[in-house]
């Protein structure tokens, strides 16, 4: 006989949980449902563990900068010892959110699920198949890396296999220009590895802005990665001990390199191939359930989705997953009433010095005709920058009238300091009130007022 519940939840990261432990606190009776170990993508496999390399790649370059001026011998980076602390953080995750969901009355499932009709589902897991069926189902699942358009793409690791390496090899090649890619390949700058990035468009961190991504691109070719832009992967094989990677140009020009490790960075997708959509009546597209406005299914009102699972116009980020997370939660309980607000959602990529972003680029404010003013300025001369040596730095601010309608940081603290413009984006914060307010000093924060 099927398993009847009133939420039954897929995935167990950011998107799913609030929904869950609210739901379970209401009196409904929930499950949740993951094939890969409990916590997601964020803590496992993503934004924390990253986080912890991205730490001592920093202090390393820190460091470097200080070298002759009061600082001596700067610290280098031991990759066993990096990755035993980075699993401190990790390891204990599985078991601290199983026991979390438990102790709230959930119920936990380890296996894949596959939708089988519109109000049930097969979880295939160690003891053989469960069917369980519900009123409601969220869909929270995740992303996953894209598949790659080349001969040899299985020998290719994925952003997990690094974050789990035991040794660092001594030429790493990553697939694409993205955040994985230029964030991993600053931290192997670091190291006594080599890094090459080959990325098929003419600029890397293509969400970011044009101008910043050009300061930040010149200078990770400076701290010794092999930037390849304008290029793509065509085939990676066997070649002795390692792998050859072949490579063509947009001008046709083909070159080959020789890596210990091939890892994928060009770009993750909606991790929904294996749960039958189709089966349940859930349309998708490519960027996920496609939802209404409410997180909820438009061809099955049992179902909702959240996070990199759902075509919510979001963007795939852990906050965006956790706020939508909190608005299906809150329309499941009290009906269909409340809409996710994307608005002023910062996005970090985490390089040696970081890039960020809130609110609108240049361009998108033109397609949009805003009468906007641009700010900007080079920042390695002020006090904040100049005291950390820092070799990269600069702001970008948009405003209409005294609205700040975007805002793009590169150099140390900029993603510290971009929370301070996403504040002022999501809540109406006019730029006059950050020019008047008193900021303490000296800190990033108190470089706002002239960035305005």
């Amino acid at each position: 006989m099927p398993d009847p519940y009133d939420l039954v939840v897929l995935g167990t990261g950011s998107g799913a949980s609030t929904a869950a432990h609210k739901c379970a606190a209401a009196g409904w009776r929930v499950a949740v449902v993951d094939s890969r170990p409990y916590g997601g993508t964020c803590a496992l496999r993503g934004c924390d563990p990253k986080k912890v390399l991205v730490g001592a790649e920093h202090l390393v370059d820190w460091g470097r900068r200080m070298a002759g001026h009061g600082v001596d011998a700067p610290p280098s980076i031991d990759w066993a010892d990096l990755m035993a602390f980075k699993r401190t953080f990790t390891e204990p995750v599985p078991d601290k959110r199983e026991a979390a969901f438990k102790k709230k009355g959930i119920d936990t499932l380890h296996g894949r699920a596959r939708l089988v009709a519109p109000d049930a589902l097969v979880v295939d897991g160690e003891d053989g198949e469960r069917r369980l069926t519900f009123e409601h189902l969220l869909v929270a699942t995740g992303a996953e890396p894209a598949p790659l358009p080349f001969d040899g793409a299985e020998h290719v690791a994925t952003s997990t296999d690094f974050l789990d390496l035991d040794a660092l090899p001594e030429h790493v090649v990553f697939v694409g220009g993205g955040y994985v890619s230029m964030e991993f390949a600053h931290v192997v700058a670091r190291t006594a590895a080599r890094a090459t990035v080959v990325h098929r468009g003419e600029r890397p961190l293509e969400a970011f802005d044009p101008d910043l991504v050009d300061r930040l691109a010149a200078h990770t070719c400076e701290i010794g990665v092999d930037l390849r832009l304008g290029t793509s992967v065509v085939g990676v094989e066997r070649h002795g001990d390692g792998f050859r990677v072949t490579t063509e140009t947009t001008g046709g020009e083909r070159w080959t390199v020789d890596a210990d490790l091939v890892v994928h960075g060009a770009g993750r997708v909606p991790a929904l191939a294996d749960l039958d959509l189709e089966a349940a009546g859930v349309e998708s597209s490519k960027r996920g359930v496609t939802v209404d406005d409410h997180l909820r299914s438009v061809s099955n009102p049992r179902v909702w989705a959240a996070g990199d699972a759902a075509d919510s116009g979001g963007p795939p980020l852990t906050p965006v997953a956790a706020h939508e997370s909190h608005v299906v939660a809150s329309n499941l309980l009290k009906g269909p009433h409340r809409t996710p607000n994307h608005d002023g959602v910062p996005s970090v990529a985490f390089t040696g010095p970081p890039l960020a972003r809130v609110g609108l680029t240049e361009a998108e404010a033109d397609a949009r005709g805003l009468d906007i003013e641009v700010h900007t300025g080079d920042t390695t001369d002020w006090y904040t920058y100049r005291r950390v040596r820092a070799e990269v730095a600069c702001y970008k601010v948009l405003t209409a009238g005294d609205r700040v309608v975007g805002a793009h940081l590169l150099g140390p603290g900029a993603g510290e300091l971009v929370n301070v413009f996403a504040l002022a984006i999501r809540h109406g914060v006019s730029a006059r009130a950050l020019r008047e307010t008193i900021w303490a000093y000296p800190t990033h924060a108190s470089d706002v007022p002239y960035m305005v």
